[in-house]
């Protein structure tokens, strides 16, 4: 248990850290539109403030 305590879990903590570093890293390299945010709007819902009787 120590082996994995010494070795085993700070390697998967630092290899999770590198993967999530070149996944937002990898936004430098998308086209201009797609590294923006997407854009936040409904389509096709109506929304009516609801009326209490």
């Amino acid at each position: 248990m120590a082996i994995f305590r010494q070795y085993i879990a700070p390697l998967l903590a630092v290899l999770v850290f590198f993967i999530a570093l070149v996944a937002v890293s990898a936004r430098i390299f998308l086209p201009s539109d797609m590294a923006a945010p997407a854009p936040i709007e409904e389509v096709g819902v109506i929304l009516s403030p609801m009326v209490s009787t």
